[in-house]
């Protein structure tokens, strides 16, 4: 319930659009250095290739948290922002100030 959260919706929100242009920003980055990989030598390219499959991980990463921000901007404009998906009841302030994007209270999350 929103009512029960210590941190301003507002405030939240602006902090999951904030990460949300960060992560925007990195996968982008992320996107130049594995198009820029154009080595010949084959040392190289097996090196760059080790890189290229770190930076997919990490881009993949970045998607699913994107993914999960999303969803909870549109928890905030439904108004459920807050309240447990799968429960029902609020999620604990620690647990939205360590993951603004959760949608499970610590219970239904394990």
């Amino acid at each position: 319930m929103q009512g029960s959260l210590t941190t301003p919706i507002p405030d939240r929100k602006a902090q999951l659009l904030k990460r949300l242009s960060e992560l925007g920003a990195r996968l982008e980055a992320i996107e130049e250095e594995l198009d820029s990989h154009q080595n010949r030598d084959w040392e190289d390219l097996a090196t760059e290739r080790e890189s290229d499959e770190v930076l997919e991980a990490t881009g993949n990463a970045g998607l699913t948290e994107i993914t999960q921000i999303r969803a909870a901007l549109n928890r905030i404009d439904a108004g459920s922002y807050g309240d447990c998906v799968r429960c029902g009841e609020p999620i604990a302030r620690a647990r939205l100030d360590l993951l603004p994007w959760t949608p499970l209270c610590r219970r239904c999350a394990k």
